[in-house]
């Protein structure tokens, strides 16, 4: 199999085009659904999204990544692998199928019944595009999967609009998930044409074993950190506030997905070619990060300072419950920016086993969090709250694991390293005292006016702290 060679900098603006195409129209399509569909409407698909969520982990148990970072399997090992995940697609479908009348028991309404059903079929198809989407990743196919990406997210979202229209409520969203699985396994499959085989030989799987393994332990513990709270929420606080919560971490996740979501889906393709070598790796992943945290801080500070207007803009004045949960959810951005390119450092050092660890840890201080959150107030604010401070003590631990015991380097040195991008980020927080907040009535031009503003004060905390040169480097290597 032929793999084209890419810099980061290069498969990163390939991603971006495609990524930035699909923001720009996400954005149009949020509006629309938002003032066509309920919180409840949006709170009930969340709910069965926690388990389609679950079950995709078992679905891929490391397969994908393993097919990136193992140079050494062939094209027969492939088709092996790809021949294990159509059973097991098939296998979690049936039992996801019938394990919906046991979540519309738990969280008592039969709505869920008919909701998990259909979305079983989304999950059939993910966990069948596992193995082309690896091996489309393997070969460093950029500009393939940029342009999938699009395409398929427009033919989805069109019929997504026009259900909603007519009255399909929840099951508009259910119809997007299916379709958005359907359509990009179809085209990956198309491209990559694995070959399936009625004979299984798990030869290949057992190969892979060892490092798909600890990616899976660690996938399933990164569920548990990153559902529970919606898993939690639907059951004790109520599908229409956890409509609300959903929508505010659905948010906020688009500077985590679409700004770090840029450069983080090739850095383990990427780096993964110089996992022989620590020193030059570590480099090259600093840069990264280095450039994650100056955009992080840019970011963070937007949509807390912005988050009425934001609220108000993308979904409408029914929505005004979720400004407060989305200020709070903001002051994790710069953090999870950072910690969303620590996975892809572990994969490429070819430890996923320290990577699983670290993982344990974190969810832990995640659950205990969560836990915290929904019983001590009852609230999404609450809730909001200690999911950030859980992000940000996560980003400490997963970053010790990676310096001090993958890459074998001085945490403080580390820390040392990122000073300057936290007294821009103190700067910047600080300003926002100073603005004047009442000026302006018009929402659109209030939104502008902060953003303007944030970016000045950016700058100049650039220039004072004397960042501008290397933050140019950084872009421009």
């Amino acid at each position: 199999m032929q793999s084209e060679s890419y810099s980061i900098k290069k498969a990163a603006m390939i991603n971006a085009i495609g990524k930035y195409s699909k923001v720009l129209l996400s954005i149009v399509v949020e509006v629309v659904l938002a003032r066509l569909l309920t919180p409840h409407d949006y709170g009930i698909v969340a709910v069965v999204t926690v388990f389609t969520t679950f079950f995709s982990i078992f679905s891929d148990m490391g397969l994908g990544t393993a097919i990136i970072q193992r140079k050494d399997l062939t094209k027969e090992d492939i088709n092996q692998i790809y021949t294990f995940s159509v059973y097991l697609g098939l296998i979690l479908t049936v039992v996801f199928f019938f394990a919906s009348y046991g979540i519309a028991s738990f969280y008592r309404s039969n709505v869920y019944i008919r909701v998990g059903q259909l979305l079983s079929f989304s999950l059939l198809f993910n966990t069948w595009n596992m193995v082309p989407n690896g091996i489309l990743n393997r070969e460093k196919k950029f500009v393939a999967i940029a342009v999938r990406t699009l395409v398929v997210y427009v033919i989805s979202v069109v019929i997504t609009i026009v259900l909603a229209f007519f009255g399909a409520r929840y099951y508009a969203l259910v119809f997007q998930a299916i379709l958005s699985a359907f359509f990009t396994y179809l085209w990956n499959y198309l491209t990559t044409k694995p070959k399936f085989k009625f004979k299984y030989n798990n030869s290949a799987v057992r190969k892979i074993a060892s490092y798909s393994g600890f990616q899976f332990l660690f996938n399933l513990l990164n569920y548990f950190s990153r559902n529970l709270d919606n898993l939690l929420a639907g059951r004790f606080i109520g599908s229409t506030q956890l409509g609300y919560y959903n929508k505010s971490y659905t948010l906020m996740q688009y500077p985590v997905s679409n700004l770090a979501g840029v450069i983080t889906p090739v850095l383990h393709p990427i780096l993964s070619d110089y996992q022989d070598n620590k020193d030059i790796l570590y480099q090259k992943y600093m840069s990264i990060l280095k450039l994650l945290m100056a955009v992080g801080v840019w970011a963070e500070a937007i949509c807390i300072f912005a988050a009425p207007e934001i609220i108000n803009i993308m979904y409408g004045s029914n929505w005004s419950n979720s400004i407060i949960c989305f200020k709070l959810l903001a002051i994790s951005i710069a953090t999870q920016m950072m910690s969303s390119s620590a996975g892809a450092a572990f994969q490429a050092l070819g430890n996923t086993r320290l990577m699983f660890i670290q993982g344990c840890i974190n969810t832990a201080i995640t659950v205990l969090s969560i836990l915290v959150g929904i019983f001590s107030g009852k609230t999404i604010y609450t809730l909001a709250l200690w999911v950030s401070i859980s992000f940000i003590a996560n980003f400490v631990i997963s970053y010790f694991f990676l310096v001090v015991f993958a890459f074998e380097r001085q945490f403080s040195k580390f820390l040392f390293e990122l000073i300057p991008y936290i007294i821009i980020g103190v700067i910047v927080f600080l300003s926002v005292y100073m603005y004047p907040e009442k000026m302006i009535h018009n929402i659109y031009i209030s939104c502008i006016s902060k953003i303007l503003y944030i970016t000045f004060v950016y700058i100049v905390g650039i220039i004072l702290t004397g960042q501008r040169k290397n933050i140019v480097k950084l872009v421009f290597r």
